[in-house]
C-alpha cells in the first residue's frame, strides 16, 4: 500500500517539479488543494454507489494491495450476494479513492518536509531569523500532516464500523476541512508570492462587514455539511419526495430523538430496533430547510463582498455555485436521486468551502493594518 501511495504521489509530485512555475511549493500546495477537492467528489461517488465497504477491510482489499490479488475472495462474495456491498467493480470505486487519499497523504508529507528543511536552513543562513521564521511556517504543513492522519483513522472506521453514520460524517466533514485548511494554506502562499492590491478608503467599512458575514458563513456551511453528510450517510435523501412539503404538509410526522441520535448502527435506534421512517424524515427535513440559512448569509455575504476589490470575482461565484446548490438538491428530490445530480451536488458544496475560505483569507489579509 505505501509502494502504491508513492506511485500515486509521483505523477503531481513529477508535474510540480519539471513545471516551469518559479514558485514549485505554492503549486504543490494548489495542486494538493485540487486532488483533495477531486476525492471529496469522488467520496460522493464512492458512497452514492454502495461502494464504501466494497472492500470490507483496511488498508488494504482482503489483505492484499489491490482487488486483482483479492479477486478469489471478492468473486465469491459477489456470487453470494450480486447486489451486495462487495463486487469487483465496488471494490475497485473504494481502493482507487483509498489510492488518493494516500497519495495526497504523501504531498503533505512533502509539503511539511520542504517547510521545514526551508526553514532550518533559513535560519542557519539568514541575519533576520524572525523575520524568515514568520515567512516559513513549519508549523502549518505539520498540521495539515496531523490532520491527515486523522482523516485516514475515521476513513479506517467508516469500514471497519460498517458504514457507521457518525464515522462516514465525520470523514466527509473532515475532508471538507481539509479542502479548507489546504486552500488557506495556498491564499497564504499566494500572498507571499504576488501581494493583493491595496483596498481603498471607500471600501474600508464594507471589508469589516464582509470579514464578519464570511466568517458566520464558514459556521453556517459547516453545520450544512455536516447536516447533509447525516442525511446522505443515513440514505434519507428520498424520505421526502417532494418540495416544498414532505408527506404532504410542510411540517410532517418527525421523529427527531431517534434520528439525531449520534452513536447507533446503521439504519438501526439506539436500542438496535429498525430506524423509523420518521426519524429519516426528520434527518431530510433539518437538511432541507437550513439550507434557507445557508441561502440568505451566503447570498448576504457574496452581495457584500462583491464590489470589494479582490473579492469579486469569488463572491460571484459564491453566487453562482449557491444557485447551482438549490438546482441540485431540488432536482435531487424530483429526478429520484439520480447519481450524476447527487455527486454534482456534493462537489457544489465543496466549491462552496473552497470559495469561502478565499473569501476569508483575503479580507483577513486586506484588512491587516499594512492595507488600510
Amino acid at each position: 500500500m505505501a509502494i502504491t501511495a508513492l506511485l500515486v504521489a509521483s505523477l503531481p509530485l513529477s508535474a510540480v517539479w519539471i513545471s516551469k512555475d518559479s514558485n514549485k511549493y505554492r503549486k504543490l500546495v494548489w495542486v494538493a488543494v485540487f486532488l483533495t477537492f477531486d476525492l471529496i467528489v469522488f467520496g460522493a461517488f464512492t458512497r452514492l454507489t454502495d461502494s464504501g465497504l466494497g472492500c470490507p477491510d483496511w488498508p488494504g482489499c482482503y489483505g492484499a494491495a489491490n482487488p486483482f490479488v483479492a479477486h478469489e475472495q471478492i468473486r465469491a462474495a459477489e456470487s453470494l450476494m450480486p447486489t451486495g456491498p462487495v463486487t469487483m467493480v465496488k471494490a475497485w470505486i473504494e481502493m482507487i479513492h483509498r489510492y488518493l487519499a494516500m497519495g495526497i497523504g504523501v504531498l503533505i508529507v512533502a509539503m511539511m518536509g520542504v517547510a521545514w528543511w526551508r526553514w532550518f536552513g533559513g535560519r542557519r543562513g539568514k541575519a533576520n531569523a524572525a523575520a524568515f521564521a514568520r515567512r516559513v511556517t513549519p508549523g502549518y504543513p505539520t498540521f495539515l500532516f496531523f490532520f491527515i492522519l486523522l482523516q485516514g483513522a475515521f476513513g479506517a472506521w467508516t469500514v471497519t464500523q460498517k458504514l457507521q453514520p457518525i464515522f462516514v460524517t465525520g470523514h466527509l466533514v473532515l475532508g471538507m476541512s481539509l479542502l479548507a485548511f489546504l486552500a488557506w494554506f495556498g491564499g497564504r502562499e499566494d500572498q507571499l508570492h504576488a501581494a493583493m492590491p491595496r483596498v481603498s478608503p471607500s471600501q474600508a467599512a464594507r471589508l469589516g462587514r464582509v470579514r464578519v458575514l464570511a466568517a458566520l458563513s464558514g459556521v453556517v456551511l459547516l453545520v450544512q455539511l455536516a447536516l447533509g453528510a447525516w442525511t446522505s450517510s443515513n440514505y434519507a435523501t428520498l424520505a421526502c419526495t417532494e418540495f416544498p412539503t414532505c408527506a404532504g404538509s410542510l411540517v410532517p410526522e418527525m421523529d427527531f430523538q431517534q434520528g439525531f441520535h449520534l452513536w447507533r448502527e446503521l439504519g438501526k435506534t439506539a436500542a438496535g430496533h429498525y430506524l423509523p421512517f420518521s426519524a429519516l424524515t426528520a434527518i431530510h427535513w433539518v437538511h432541507r430547510n437550513f439550507a434557507a440559512v445557508v441561502v440568505v448569509v451566503l447570498g448576504l455575504t457574496a452581495w457584500q463582498a462583491w464590489p470589494v476589490h479582490g473579492l469579486g470575482k469569488h463572491a460571484r461565484w459564491v453566487a453562482a455555485v449557491l444557485a447551482l446548490q438549490l438546482f441540485t438538491g431540488v432536482a435531487t428530490i424530483y429526478f429520484n436521486y439520480p447519481l450524476a445530480i447527487a455527486v454534482g451536488h456534493n462537489a457544489g458544496a465543496a466549491a462552496l468551502v473552497l470559495l469561502l475560505t478565499m473569501i476569508n483569507y483575503r479580507a483577513k489579509y486586506l484588512a491587516a493594518p499594512a492595507y488600510q
